[in-house]
């Protein structure tokens, strides 16, 4: 007797990314309650299930739905705001003071929305968010139907959000009681950098992650002046400095790490830390490119992130696993290094582990939550097409995304967005913000 279920997705091709480096032909994969029950061929598909709705996909491949390790998903609303400045002038001269006049609960909740569809359009059904006012983006992550892990940002000077390291942690920890039960929403903690945070914080922070067994994510290494001010005021490099005060660990997501030098890395991998390689941002930021060879090698966990739209300046995780992968190439000398599987696993797999998800999502396999993307390979820039894992790094974008599904809910149709608001809308709350940062 056959087994009823809510989906079946028949593909040309399914990565499953776990077992690593196979693609599956002809494959199909059921979906009940959310989950996934099989992947399985198709013909044995349809003896074994009995479908409420099957999805044919002749000419895609089916991954799972990518994971974006690091982003600020507000800031979509200053995309372009502040171009072509080093990360210091960008944030003294531009960004901080935009944010000192404009960021609020309704700035942060409409240009997460926006962020959150521009996501979901590119595959990206996760996002590892960091920024003010942590409510207003659970709220827009969950209005879209994405799954997030949002952070408790902290600093230790005010802004318009919170006054002190007390406040941002008394208010984002609220905001982490209020979707305690959320089946997508889970929530970090996120010390913005150590040029921001104070030891003292650093100390309370360590005690409340291990108290909430809590991610932390954290702005670090990012800048070759970032490790100087380090040497200079705290007498060591920040992730030394941050190990003396206990913050490492396998709950530890380090953005960016770009300045990494042996003892770094050694730091990384003796304490299980994990990594968010944002390629895009520190090409544009002029920050330099991390050692992401290294760090695989050494077998440190590394997923990709876009960071903000202000500085990337779009969340296109296609574009990260491509510009990874080479950016990787060109540096070593080593066209070996970070092959399509390796780019594809770290916008799926490892960054979901990076995020304790690994064992819901990041992967085609029964039993794990059903987050997935399907991209369409069926146009004249895709074919021909001999290794459908190559076409994903190297290149289909995130334009030939067709259908993506978060817990088994299909979030995008044949290309086309399934949210609760609709472009127009989403067009409105980005016209009325170009309007008030442009006063």
């Amino acid at each position: 007797m056959s087994t009823p279920v809510d989906l079946l997705i028949n593909a040309r091709w399914v990565i499953p990314v776990e077992p690593a480096g196979v693609t599956l032909e002809h494959h199909a994969v059921a979906v009940d309650c959310g989950r996934i029950l099989g992947v399985l061929p198709q013909d044995d598909a349809r003896v074994r299930y009995v479908a409420q709705r099957t999805v044919n996909l002749p000419d895609h491949v089916l991954i799972p739905g990518l994971v974006n390790l690091h982003a600020h998903c507000a800031m979509n609303l200053m995309r372009g705001i502040a171009d072509d400045l080093p990360l210091m002038r960008w944030l003294q001269e531009a960004i901080w003071p935009a944010e000192a006049k404009h960021v609020s609960r309704n700035f942060v909740r409409d240009g997460t929305l926006l962020a959150a569809a521009e996501m979901l359009r590119g595959g990206i059904t996760t996002c590892n968010e960091m920024y003010f006012h942590p409510d207003a983006a659970a709220e827009a992550f969950d209005q879209a139907g994405m799954r997030a892990v949002v952070g408790v940002t902290v600093l230790d000077f005010p802004t318009p959000y919170a006054s002190d390291a007390d406040d941002y942690l008394r208010k984002g920890l609220a905001a982490r009681d209020q979707w305690r039960d959320h089946s997508r929403i889970s929530f970090s903690l996120a010390p913005h950098a150590p040029y921001t945070v104070s030891d003292a914080t650093f100390i309370r922070i360590a005690s409340l992650a291990a108290e909430l067994d809590a991610i932390i994510h954290i702005h670090i290494h990012e800048t070759a002046h970032e490790i100087s001010e380090s040497l200079t005021h705290h007498g060591v490099r920040p992730l030394s400095r941050l190990a003396g005060l206990e913050l490492l660990g396998g709950n530890f997501v380090g953005v960016h790490a770009v300045h990494l030098d042996d003892s770094d890395i050694d730091l990384l991998l003796r304490h299980n830390c994990s990594v968010a390689h944002c390629p895009s941002s520190n090409m544009k930021l002029a920050s330099g490119v991390a050692p992401v060879a290294r760090l695989l090698a050494s077998g440190i966990t590394v997923g990709l992130g876009t960071d903000g739209a202000a500085s990337n300046n779009r969340l296109d995780l296609f574009q990260e696993m491509r510009h990874a992968s080479l950016l990787a190439k060109v540096t070593t000398f080593d066209a070996t290094v970070v092959p399509a599987h390796a780019a594809i696993r770290m916008a799926t797999l490892s960054p979901a582990q990076a995020l304790g998800l690994g064992h819901r999502i990041g992967s085609i396999e029964a039993g794990k939550e059903a987050d997935l993307c399907a991209v369409a390979l069926d146009t004249l820039e895709t074919r021909p097409c001999f290794d459908p894992a190559s076409h994903l790094a190297y290149v289909a974008g995130r334009e030939h995304v067709s259908h993506v599904w978060v817990e088994g809910e299909i979030r995008v149709d044949k290309g086309h967005s399934v949210l609760q608001l609709n472009d127009t809308e989403l067009l409105g709350f980005a016209a009325l913000w170009q309007t008030r940062l442009s006063n």
